[in-house]
């Protein structure tokens, strides 16, 4: 009979915060993988888990991977550990969890720190709706590609980012999205856990004449959906009512879904479509 993977949160810095089943978990685990053994061992060593460890990262997750499931297939229990926070959010743990699923491998998580979910909750910006990109790609056209998809996301916006890169994303992000409400947000869960509420103009500001400390999680406000609108709305003037009508038939809609989407686009009644269509 096949192992379980288990999938267990660890503190993003203060120890307090491990649970009591993720150390039961941690000390009946035929083997951990965790994503840096030389960071982890000191969380085994403090809470005195004697449980071998092996690693499992970036760079070997999919040859590794493969080695896991045999142990799992073998009847092994294994516990995954990222260095801080929940396995398989910005993690290569999502490789392990899906190679599981396509062997047939049970999997279960041990709730526990995320520190997106941490940072968002005490940012002071909306929660209810919110999306997460983790570290924008080095690729430059990838990465330009994103961040015009963030450009009109009305969800609250989370990313990490490094200290020696934090100027330059927040650069980007100002000159993509505009001035919008931030809160960076560092430390968290530590002794010097900091919130910074501030815009990405003041932010950009600071970080010009100080060097910025410490990984960060950064929250921005969405777009306004009016802003959206209204850009819509100016993107659609240079058409006459006719040719935006035309553009929709084209598509394949009828008549009288065309009309609806000219009026939703032109933020005007479905009657003054009708009425401008028969002059």
């Amino acid at each position: 009979m096949a192992g379980t993977l288990f999938l267990v949160a660890t503190p993003i810095g203060n120890l307090k915060d491990m649970t009591e089943r993720g150390i039961e978990v941690l000390n009946q685990a035929d083997l951990i993988a965790a994503e840096d053994t030389r960071n982890s061992i000191k969380l085994l060593n403090h809470f005195d888990i004697k449980t071998p460890m092996t690693s499992y990262h970036e760079y070997n997750k999919y040859e590794k991977a493969d080695s896991l499931i045999s142990a799992l297939l073998a009847g092994k229990n294994i516990a995954l550990i990222t260095d801080a926070g929940t396995p398989g959010i910005s993690d290569p743990g999502e490789v392990l969890v899906q190679k599981c699923y396509e062997n047939g491998i049970n999997v279960t998580s041990l709730p526990g720190c995320c520190a997106l979910i941490n940072a968002l909750i005490i940012s002071g910006l909306p929660t209810r709706r919110f999306s997460f990109e983790a570290f924008l790609p080095s690729d430059k056209k990838e990465r330009n590609r994103i961040l015009n998809e963030l450009r009109t996301d009305t969800r609250t916006i989370i990313l990490y980012e490094a200290p020696h890169h934090l100027l330059r994303t927040l650069k980007e992000l100002r000159d993509v999205l505009g001035n919008r409400e931030i809160a960076l947000c560092k430390e968290l869960t530590k002794k010097f856990e900091n919130v910074n509420r501030t815009d990405l103009d003041s932010a950009v500001e600071y970080y010009t004449e100080n060097e910025p400390k410490g990984e960060f999680v950064l929250v921005l406000s969405g777009e306004n959906p009016s802003v959206i609108e209204n850009n819509e709305r100016e993107s659609w003037s240079d058409f006459s009512i006719e040719e935006h009508m035309d553009f929709y038939l084209e598509q394949g809609l009828d008549k009288k879904d065309a009309m609806k989407k000219v009026a939703e686009n032109r933020g005007i009644s479905k009657r003054d479509v009708y009425q401008a269509l028969l002059k």
